[in-house]
């Protein structure tokens, strides 16, 4: 299995406009078959962090879902909205060897 982590940084103050945005993140992802997806903020470290984890079985069913859902106009037009609240980002992938 293999884990996703998107780690944004946004800007100062953004993080409630962050949440809302997520929520319709969430909806777009359950619309176009999405795996489950977890969000997190921070408690400690850099202020302002949301991370957004995602499981898939493989990386073939990641490349699978990036293009049903990131191909989307959907998509296309929250990530307009997301993106002016975003300082930085990235991107890290783990394989998951235990439970």
């Amino acid at each position: 299995m293999i884990l996703v982590r998107n780690v944004f940084q946004l800007k100062f103050g953004k993080a409630r406009e962050a949440t809302a945005l997520i929520k319709e993140n969430e909806a777009l992802f359950k619309k176009h078959g999405g795996a489950p997806t977890r969000y997190l903020t921070d408690l400690t470290g850099p202020f302002y962090t949301l991370v957004m984890e995602i499981t898939y079985q493989s990386l073939a069913d990641l490349e699978t879902s990036q293009k049903e859902i990131m191909g989307s106009k959907e998509f296309s037009d929250w990530y307009q909205r997301f993106m002016p609240i975003v300082e930085s980002g990235r991107r890290e992938m783990f394989t998951i060897v235990g439970s």
